[in-house]
């Protein structure tokens, strides 16, 4: 059975979707100035330099925490260069007390709403002040008091628990709802599809971000899908769809403006596919040189959302070449005084290890914890960073 009344023909009739080409909204060029025809969304000075400084903070941290990672101070770490604009843009449309649930590439939506480098800086390096107690990968980031929910490795699972969480959030129906993020790599998990439908038959108050960046790490995306994207698959669950030019920072910001309003007001869950490119490596274990070309890279970074936007700040009188100068200067002053602080900040307690779980730690747990400790205390050469911990009777 199917929900629509289907219309009727007596002979066969095929379709391949080709009727279904979407196309792109776009408001800025890249040299700062509207299209013809276009408005600019209602963007007020105060937040559109917000907006602006997460996006050159994000970009800063970035360059320096993968220097840091090739000098072998983190083990690991992911790039959110080329994409900012996607990612803050559509961060900067939502209320604060819209739950955000990310994939790994997505730190300007945490430094819009106030993580400070100090909290990026105790989760990379896992030390006493990371809220995860350092349990997670660098780059896993989690706010509970930003709205924003703690990143997994697995890939796509956010997706279905965004579907799940707007569900709570329509029957509370306080007026908030859930945004995922994720690439279109991702788009080709069954998590996708099960929480696409979901939230369509649901009615949730869900807004899926997909970030086309080009490439699923190394396999372009001409190998992972024959359709005209990852928007049409909107259709296949009757949701409002729409695609934008994931470097414009005035699309990204209006379009997810008048998605929220339909998820919000209308419980109508919506796709946005971003069209961007990833400009840095997939991660930090990955060379993009040996699947991609410098020349292709050198035309997307003509393309640079950071650029755009501050050339239509300048147009608009709200940015100068001197406010430029001393927000780099300050910016990579403070990221770099941050991150030698929090390298020398100790481990969190060795005790951490097994709590959180269990309201009392059961005995089994306990007689290993004291047996890890004895090891510990036995060879404190080879865990400097645990023997003072350690001490304790076993």
């Amino acid at each position: 059975m199917t929900t629509t009344k289907s219309k009727v023909v007596y002979s066969p009739v095929f379709t391949d979707g080709a009727e279904f080409r979407i196309p792109t909204f776009k408001l800025l060029k890249q040299d700062g100035k509207l299209y013809k025809s276009a408005k600019a969304p209602d963007l007020d000075k105060a937040k559109a330099l917000r907006i602006y400084r997460a996006m050159v903070t994000t970009r800063i941290l970035d360059e320096r925490m993968l220097a840091a990672q090739r000098q072998g101070r983190l083990s690991f770490y992911m790039q959110c260069t080329g994409e900012e604009a996607a990612v803050i843009g559509s961060a900067a449309a939502l209320d604060d007390g819209d739950m955000i649930m990310a994939q790994y590439r997505e730190q300007g939506a945490l430094a819009y709403r106030g993580f400070t480098i100090d909290e990026f800086m105790n989760q990379l390096f896992g030390n006493e002040l990371d809220y995860g107690k350092g349990r997670q990968m660098p780059v896993h980031y989690g706010s509970k008091k930003l709205n924003y929910m703690t990143i997994s490795s697995p890939l796509a699972t956010q997706i279905p628990q965004a579907t799940g969480y707007a569900y709570g959030q329509k029957l509370q129906g306080e007026g908030h709802c859930t945004i995922t993020y994720f690439g279109e790599g991702a788009a080709s998990e069954g998590d996708f599809h099960a929480a696409l439908n979901m939230a369509a038959v649901h009615r949730v108050p869900v807004i899926f971000l997909c970030r086309n960046n080009g490439y699923a790490i190394s396999t372009p995306a001409a190998e992972q899908f024959a359709a005209d994207g990852v928007a049409p698959r909107a259709y296949g669950y009757k949701m409002d769809v729409i695609r934008v030019d994931g470097n414009d920072i005035l699309a990204m910001y209006q379009a997810t403006q008048e998605a929220r309003k339909l998820a919000v007001e209308h419980n109508r869950p919506v796709l946005i596919e971003a069209m961007s490119y990833r400009l840095a490596a997939h991660s930090s274990s990955d060379d993009p040189s040996g699947y991609r070309s410098k020349d292709e890279e050198a035309v997307w970074r003509e393309k640079d959302p950071i650029l755009r936007m501050r050339l239509w700040l300048e147009s608009k009188k709200w940015w100068s070449e001197d406010d430029e100068k001393q927000l780099q200067e300050n910016m990579r002053r403070e990221v770099l005084e941050t991150m030698k602080r929090a390298q020398k900040r100790p481990p969190p307690a060795l005790e951490t290890l097994v709590s959180d779980v269990y309201d009392e730690v059961p005995p089994a747990l306990a007689e290993q914890f004291d047996k890890l400790k004895a090891h510990i205390r036995r060879y404190p050469d080879e865990y400097p960073k645990s023997a003072e911990h350690a001490k304790g009777g076993a």
